[in-house]
C-alpha cells in the first residue's frame, strides 16, 4: 500500500431530514443510488452523498464514536459558499420540474456571455444546485445558427481543438457549416 490519497472521493452533504433529502435527490434530481450505509448515508453514482447528523459525526457523539473528538462544528443552512453544478441538455425541461418540486428558485434560466444557460435553486436543506446546459448542446446550437467552431472557440474562450473534441468534428469539416 502507497501513502497517497485514494481516487474514490465524494460530496458528503449533510442533512436535516434524511427521508427528504433522499427524495429530493432521487425523484426531483434523478440521482441513481450507489449504496446505503446504515440507514442514515447514502452514496450516489454521480459522487454525492447524503449523511444524517452530520455534526454529531464531525463532534464524534455517542451514535458514532465511543468518545467526542473535541470538534465544535456550527451548521449553517444557506452558507452559499459553495454549489453543487451537473449539466443538462435541456434546461427548460428541468427548470419546470424544480419549479414543480416546490424548491426554492434562486434565479429563472439566465443565459451566460458564453451562451449557456443555467438556473440555481436551493435543496431542502439549503444547498445551492446548479443546472447548467451541457456544452456540448451550446456549441452545436451555436453552430445550427451559423457560427463556426472558431467562433464558437472565442465565445466559449476556449481552444478550438476542445470545441471541436466537444461537437466531434475536425476544422476542414467546420466549413460544412458556413
Amino acid at each position: 500500500m502507497t501513502n497517497k490519497i485514494s481516487s474514490r472521493a465524494w460530496i458528503l452533504l449533510g442533512v436535516a431530514d434524511f427521508a427528504k433529502a433522499r427524495n429530493f435527490y432521487e425523484t426531483v434530481m434523478e440521482q441513481e443510488v450507489g449504496e446505503v450505509i446504515d440507514g442514515g448515508h447514502v452514496n450516489y453514482k454521480s459522487g454525492i452523498a447524503l449523511q444524517r447528523d452530520y455534526k454529531g459525526i464531525v463532534e464524534g457523539s455517542g451514535d458514532f464514536a465511543a468518545a467526542p473528538t473535541g470538534a465544535k462544528l456550527e451548521v449553517k443552512a444557506k452558507a452559499n459558499t459553495y454549489q453543487l453544478a451537473f449539466e443538462v441538455e435541456d434546461i427548460d425541461y428541468w427548470q419546470a420540474k424544480i419549479k414543480a418540486s416546490g424548491a426554492e428558485m434562486i434565479h429563472d434560466v439566465h443565459e451566460y456571455l458564453w451562451g449557456q444557460r443555467v438556473i440555481r435553486f436551493y435543496d431542502p436543506d439549503g444547498h445551492i444546485i446548479e443546472l447548467g446546459e451541457d456544452l456540448e448542446v451550446v456549441a452545436k446550437r451555436f453552430l445550427a445558427q451559423g457560427l463556426t467552431a472558431q467562433e464558437v472557440s472565442d465565445r466559449f474562450g476556449y481552444p478550438l481543438e476542445y470545441v471541436q473534441r466537444l461537437v466531434g468534428f475536425s476544422h476542414e469539416e467546420d466549413r460544412k457549416f458556413k
